[in-house]
Formats: structure tokens, C-alpha cells, sequence
């Protein structure tokens, strides 16, 4: 081995890694404590234009199946949602987490959403510890205070829950069903759902406001009320007339359009701003009303009617309903169409769930805590010696991999030679002769490949020795004299010897690392105890806090040793353990060479006496 050449190689090693640690960037983490995130991207562009009105601030829906359950908590309160800087928390809540189904859907609320480009977000979770921060989300802080009714119908047997913060609980325990978002409501078309008067819910004439909902009818059915509000000779009425949307106020309707099909998914609003009433059918405008929202203060009806010439609710609406929401504001287009695409079976293509995520491991980082501390205590002396320590890791980890590749291939080398050696009973030169082509492929019995691996063979090394002394002796005579055969036994051991010390060459960097290793560590321990207790001494301050930074600092010296040490003690061990089977090998077939020589030759001189 070249020492010039490897110890240049070593020093590159080292500078390279160095680099390599340093060029590392620094990767934010909003908290440790967290241990999985997931990169969530909208991208408004990819509807092929399909959203194309300005979108603002508004509700995300985020479906959770790629999503690793057992790694948090088992109701989902370790999530938390960041926005793209990583450090402003956004509103969320969670309508549905069952980590026994593998399913959880998640609403956020995305600030300034804008068609043709991307939002991007954080999902963290995987906090199993004891988290003081309340978990499952807000759902209030998730809407605006525009929106006054938000129905996910999860609990059946019981009144709809309002999640908007506004109280409009249902007054009628209702039955639901999984549905297209989680839970569903389930109308029979007998039994209707009554939803409050209040004061939030109230309409005035001519105001603004906007109903929307995912609906699915089982039949199509003559004119089935999906909503009905109705007071002193004013009314407001949505519903399908055999399949056709519709909106009815105080009489007049809306125009007639393309029917929807039975047992499938729709999404359905109804906008009202001034004079004008628009209905939109799965993100697009489908029908208009050129009449304004009446003023009604009364409970209103999901499902069915209560026509003033009744004493009880009318059926109507047969089927199944799903996110029902009702704010005082008139919704843009843009977020009608947002609302259909990105919770509907197009959300595939708006919304994407990245891969799991791990806080970065660079030690630079300061988010590593306790760790990070104690590195930034570690003194000029410290580190001195951790960067000798680090030069003595490289070195034995580059003699230990260097020499593994070494020996696998005498190895493989020696084997390739050993079969053909099986077969030689006569001339002994019969591998080798000297003709230096014949040398190189074992007398025309090696193909290149063989010849390349035969190379690195020690054990043909020293048969060439043995081969050339034994030509060189045999050229005037016959016979090999006992003094002859001890003369090739000395050359023989010469090149024994010259192999030993090729195959040990190099290791001496690992005894180095492993004694020299835990000794360079202490001595970095010692120099940083005693400047520790010096500062105590010069300052006069003596507290925990000024000692154990210090103390800390001052073992990440010995900890560096012994990461030197160690490695480089069980590969020696394991290198030496292959090394003496090497050597053994060498001396097993010097001793058979020997044998056959004296044995082959001496027959030959008993023939011609």
C-alpha cells in the first residue's frame, strides 16, 4: 500500500464528508415532539381550467387513507396543520377518525386560495406522548362567521350537530348512514328533519345567503322538497321534480334543465344575493330566479314540506344528503365550484396527499434540543480533538473496507487456483513453465476472467516462486538434491512471509484507533472538566446550570473515542479472523508443494540410477 497515496486518499475521505455534513440545509420542524408529516398541495391548475373565479378563503376537505394510524394517537388528536411556512398553525377540526377502518377526513381552513396555481400545507401527527395542547381541531375557528349551519350528520339516533359554532342543532334526532364524506343523512322521504329558528339563521327580504349540499337521490320522484322555509304567505323551497333541480320562492321557479340521474352523487347550491337567485348543479350554474330571498325567521324543514294547508310535514325527498351548509353570505363561484371539485370524485386530481416525512437529522439543526445544546457547549479544545478523532474514524473505516474487498478477492483468487491444482500429479511446473504467457493463464488452462481473479491469488505467487526454482535447478540435471529442496523451501518461505506482510499491511491504523481512540477522548474530557471548573472558579458561580453544560460537553470527547474505538476493534477482529485462515492456507500448501516436490523428484533420480 502506497502510504503517500492513502494518506492523501484519507484526507479527501474526510474533506468530503465534511462537506457533505455542512452542506446539509436545514430543514424546518415546527416541533419534534411530532415525529410524521405529510406535504398536502392544492393545485387549482390541474381542473383543466375548471375553476377559473377567484376562490379566497375557504374549507378544505383532506381525506386520510395513505395515512400511517398506529403512529399516533387513536382518536387523531395529535394532528396538527401548518401552514406553508411551517409555523402559522390553520384551522382545522375532524369529522370522522377510525383508525380501525384506516379512514379519517379532515376540513381545514385554507387562507387565499387562487385558480391556476399551488397551496401547499403541513399535516403533522404522530405524537404519542402526553399532549397539552388540545387536539381533534376547532370546527368554529374552521368557518367563517358568515357561515351560520354546517351539518357532517354523524350522529344517528341523535339531533344533527351544528359544527359552525352557531348552536342550530337539529330539533329531530336523525338516522345516518356512511355516506359519500363519512357519515351521512339517510331520508326516507316520510319523515322530515326540522332545523331551528334563530336569530343567526334568520333571513331578511331581498338579503343575501347560500344553501349548499351533496345529495343522492334513490328514485326520481315527482316533486321531492329537499328544503323547505315557509311563513305568512312566504316560502322557500329546494327540491328535484323527477330528477330536475329546482328552486322555488314564493311561487316562482326556476327554469327547467338536464335532469340527474338516480343513486348518484351531486353537489347542489342555491346563491340568493339582491334580486336574483342562482342555482348551481355540481360547481356550474344551472338555473336562475329573478326573485330575492323572502324574509323568514322560521324553523325550516330537510327532507320534506309543511304546506300551510297541512297540519303535518309533508314527505318528500327519498335518498341520502351529506355535508349540509347555510351561510348569510353569497358564496362566489369560485368557491361553488372549489366546494363540488374538491370534495367530490374529482378531488383526486385538486388535492395530493405527499408521503411521510421525519424531522431532518442533520445535528446542526437547532430543533434537536438536549443534543443541540451540549454540542454548543463543547470548547475550542473539544473540538480539536474530535476533529483528530474524526481523522482516525475515517482512516480505519477506509483500511477496514479496503482491506475486506482485499482479502475477498485472494480469496476468490485461491480458490480458483486450488482447483486447477488438484489436478497436477507429475510436473509440478505444469501451471506455470516459462513461458511468461503461459504464466499468465496457468499454462492455457485460465480464460480472462480466471486470469484476472488468479492475480490476486497469494497462493500462486508462491507457487511461481516454487515453479521458477525448480526450473532453474532442473536445467542440468534430473534429480533435486535435499539441499536443492530445503533451498526451494527457504524461497518459499520468503514469499510466505512477503505475503503475511502484504495481507497485515495497513492495520496498524486500526490497533492505533483502537488504543489511541478512548485515550484521545479522555484527554478531550479532562482539558474540558478542568476548564469548566476554572470558569467556576473565575466566575464563582456554582449551580447546576453552570456546571452540567460543561460536564455534558466535555464526555461528547470520550463519546467520539469510543466511536472510533469500537468499530475499528470488532473489524479488526473480524479482518484478523480472516487473515489467519489465509495464512494458514499458504503454510498447508507450501508443505504440500514441498512434499510432492521432494516425492515427484526423487522418483525421477531412482529411474535413471
Amino acid at each position: 500500500m502506497n502510504m503517500k497515496r492513502t494518506t492523501i486518499i484519507f484526507f479527501n475521505l474526510l474533506l468530503l464528508l465534511a462537506g457533505m455534513v455542512f452542506a446539509l440545509p436545514a430543514q424546518a420542524w415546527w416541533n419534534t415532539d411530532w415525529t410524521l408529516r405529510k406535504k398536502i398541495t392544492i393545485d387549482t391548475s390541474s381542473t383543466g381550467g375548471a375553476i377559473s373565479d377567484p376562490i379566497g378563503t375557504t374549507q378544505v376537505l383532506v381525506r386520510l387513507a395513505d395515512f400511517n394510524f398506529a403512529a399516533g394517537k387513536d382518536d387523531g388528536s395529535d394532528i396538527r396543520i401548518l401552514s406553508a411556512d411551517d409555523k402559522t398553525p390553520l384551522p382545522f377540526h375532524i369529522e370522522k377518525f377510525d383508525s380501525l377502518l384506516g379512514e379519517a377526513f379532515v376540513w381545514v381552513k385554507v387562507p387565499d386560495l387562487k385558480p391556476g396555481s399551488q397551496t401547499v400545507f403541513w399535516l403533522y401527527y404522530g405524537n404519542t406522548g402526553s399532549i397539552t395542547i388540545p387536539g381533534g381541531g376547532e370546527p368554529k375557528a374552521t368557518y367563517d362567521p358568515d357561515t351560520v349551519l354546517v351539518y357532517h350528520f354523524a350522529e344517528s339516533g341523535a339531533p344533527a350537530h351544528d359544527s359552525s359554532g352557531q348552536g342550530n342543532d337539529s330539533t329531530t334526532p336523525i338516522a345516518s348512514t356512511e355516506s359519500l364524506i363519512g357519515p351521512g343523512l339517510r331520508l326516507t322521504g316520510k319523515v322530515a328533519v326540522t332545523l331551528p329558528g334563530s336569530t343567526s339563521l334568520a333571513w331578511i327580504d331581498g338579503g343575501t345567503m347560500t344553501w349548499s349540499a351533496w345529495i343522492k337521490p334513490a328514485a326520481l320522484q315527482p316533486g321531492a322538497v329537499l328544503f323547505s322555509r315557509r311563513d305568512a304567505g312566504k316560502d322557500f323551497l329546494i327540491g328535484l321534480d323527477n330528477g330536475v333541480p329546482f328552486v322555488d320562492i314564493n311561487g316562482t321557479r326556476s327554469a327547467s334543465g338536464s335532469p340527474i340521474t338516480a343513486n348518484s352523487w351531486h353537489h347542489l347550491a342555491v346563491v340568493a344575493s339582491g334580486s336574483t337567485t342562482t342555482l348551481y348543479l355540481d360547481g356550474s350554474s344551472y338555473a336562475t330566479v329573478s326573485a330575492g330571498l323572502p324574509g323568514l325567521n322560521t324553523t325550516s324543514l330537510l327532507g320534506g314540506d309543511n304546506p300551510p294547508d297541512t297540519t303535518t310535514p309533508v314527505a318528500g325527498f327519498a335518498g341520502e344528503m351529506d355535508e349540509l351548509e347555510i351561510s348569510k353570505t353569497a358564496r362566489t363561484p369560485g368557491q361553488i365550484k372549489f366546494a363540488a371539485v374538491s370534495q367530490g370524485g374529482d378531488s383526486a386530481k385538486l388535492l395530493t396527499v405527499g408521503q411521510d416525512e421525519s424531522p431532518p437529522a442533520s445535528w446542526l439543526s437547532g430543533s434537536l434540543g438536549l443534543f443541540a445544546v451540549i454540542l454548543k457547549s463543547v470548547t475550542v479544545d473539544g473540538w480539536v480533538v474530535i476533529a483528530v478523532l474524526g481523522v482516525m474514524g475515517v482512516i480505519s473505516w477506509y483500511v477496514m473496507i479496503s482491506k475486506f474487498f482485499y482479502i475477498n478477492q485472494v480469496q476468490k483468487g485461491n480458490a480458483l487456483f486450488l482447483k486447477e491444482w488438484r489436478h497436477v500429479a507429475q510436473d509440478l511446473t505444469v501451471l506455470d513453465h516459462t513461458d511468461s504467457e503461459k504464466v499468465k493463464n496457468l499454462g492455457g488452462r485460465a480464460g480472462p476472467k480466471t486470469q484476472r481473479l488468479i492475480r490476486h491469488s497469494n497462493l500462486y505467487r508462491i507457487y511461481h516462486i516454487g515453479s521458477e526454482e525448480i526450473g532453474y535447478r532442473l536445467k542440468n540435471d534430473l534429480v533435486l538434491s535435499a539441499r536443492s529442496i530445503q533451498a526451494i523451501r527457504a524461497s518459499l518461505d520468503g514469499g510466505f512471509v512477503r505475503e503475511n506482510h502484504a495481507l497485515n499491511d495497513g492495520l496498524v491504523f486500526l490497533t492505533i484507533s483502537i488504543a489511541g481512540g478512548p485515550f484521545m477522548g479522555l484527554l478531550g474530557t479532562c482539558i474540558g472538566v478542568m476548564i469548566t471548573f476554572a470558569n467556576i472558579a473565575a466566575t464563582g458561580e456554582v449551580n447546576i446550570s453552570a456546571i452540567a453544560p460543561g460536564l455534558a460537553a466535555a464526555l461528547v470527547a470520550t463519546v467520539a473515542g469510543l466511536l472510533v474505538a469500537i468499530p475499528a476493534l470488532l473489524g479488526y477482529n473480524y479482518l484478523m479472523s480472516r487473515l489467519k485462515t489465509t495464512s494458514s492456507d499458504m503454510q498447508i500448501f507450501i508443505d504440500e508443494f514441498v512434499t510432492k516436490m521432494a516425492e515427484f523428484y526423487s522418483n525421477i533420480g531412482e529411474e535413471v540410477h
